[in-house]
């Protein structure tokens, strides 16, 4: 049995990986932090007194009544990933609360790092109480020694209550060897907001995700927001869906999507359920080299009342905005990067500074590597 990895034993491009991923190791300008390096729990802290950050077999031992969460949201029989993780004796993952009424200004960061084992499985729950409001950073890293076949299962559960808010930003830095298999959902209640953001700009060979919110307070906002990057030999088979069960609900999915020669699925569903709510979805994609970029937006309206819409685009850098550019001053690699970076740059009202900044420098990596 090999033994536990320790942020201490890092190498310094590992560490740099991991920073890539929206980490900070030094935990600075964070509230509190999760690592879980392979299955081996590494750190839980956090310095704000209204938040709990908490190691999945920790927070089950603690509160009796978590029980009535587990595997609420995500079904254990939803397909072979979520039945993996089930049947784990010793589960792993992490559990944040943020109780009534508390704010965290600086993010809480969770780092699960698959280091050496082939697979790294963990069950995540996080809940914002009543009028509560927490803002989370989720950076997921491969190191140098995982060999071929290595993948990472994850189911996560959200719990936005009423008048609560949740913001989560996870931001993937695998490599081209990684299987990703993310599993979440979230449920908001009433004047709820829920904000999720992805981030994958680097060669991973397979991503398949599909996170649900199914709102069913009043007035409960959901979005998600999608910035997706796929180099020659990566599938990435995401998107998101939305429920909305409440009068007043709304939900926005937005994904910006470019292949360098990969394969992009873009999946978006708004289902809309009762009278007085509204849904919009948006895939816009780049084709930078041949790969295959394939939308499949769905609205579903099963009520009078009910206003949903959709819009789906694929193309190319448009030759004549290239030109335009160049001809203020910038050489064609500068133009072609300028463009690039404005497709992506996507604002997301409601993220706090800090999170929207730690996109953009995601964004920044990216693009000194060339997208």
């Amino acid at each position: 049995m090999s033994s536990p990895i320790k942020v201490s034993d890092l190498s310094k491009k590992d560490k740099e990986r991991i920073a890539q991923s929206g980490i900070d190791l030094e935990n600075k300008n964070r509230c509190g932090t999760y690592i879980q390096m392979d299955q081996d729990i590494v750190q839980t802290e956090c310095g704000d007194s209204g938040i709990e950050v908490l190691s999945y077999k920790r927070a089950i031992e603690k509160y009796d009544w978590l029980k009535e969460y587990v595997w609420n949201a995500v079904s254990s029989e939803k397909d072979d990933i979520t039945k993996y993780v089930a049947a784990q004796k010793d589960p792993k993952g992490y559990v944040i609360i943020a109780h009534k009424g508390s704010n965290n200004v600086m993010p809480v960061q969770a780092c699960l790092y698959l280091g050496k084992d082939q697979i790294q499985h963990v069950h995540n729950i996080v809940i914002a109480e009543e009028g509560a409001e927490l803002h989370m950073i989720s950076g997921c890293a491969s190191g140098a020694h995982v060999g071929k076949g290595g993948a990472h299962y994850g189911v996560s559960e959200f719990y936005i209550k009423k008048n609560a808010k949740i913001s989560f930003t996870m931001i993937h830095n695998w490599t081209e060897d990684i299987e990703v298999y993310p599993r979440s959902a979230s449920i908001i209640e009433e004047n709820g907001v829920f904000l999720s953001n992805y981030v994958c700009m680097q060669p991973v060979k397979k991503v398949q995700m599909y996170p649900t919110a199914t709102l069913k307070g009043a007035n409960s906002v959901a979005r998600f927001s999608s910035i997706v990057v796929s180099t020659p030999g990566s599938y990435m088979d995401l998107g998101s869906r939305a429920i909305l069960e409440a009068p007043g609900a709304s939900a926005e999915l937005i994904t910006r999507a470019i292949t360098k020669g990969g394969t992009i699925i873009s999946r978006g569903h708004i289902s809309g359920r009762v009278a007085g709510t509204r849904g919009h979805l948006e895939c816009k994609g780049l084709i930078l080299k041949d790969g295959l970029i394939y939308a499949i937006p769905e609205i579903e309206g099963s009520v009078v009342g009910t206003e949903l819409s959709h819009e789906a685009a694929v193309g190319k850098l448009a030759k004549d905005e290239i030109e335009y550019l160049m001809s203020r001053g910038l050489d064609e690699d500068e133009a072609t990067a300028t463009i690039i970076r404005g497709f992506l740059d996507v604002k997301i009202t409601g993220l706090p500074e800090a999170l929207q900044k730690q996109i953009d420098a995601s964004i920044d990596v990216a693009e000194k590597s060339g997208f």
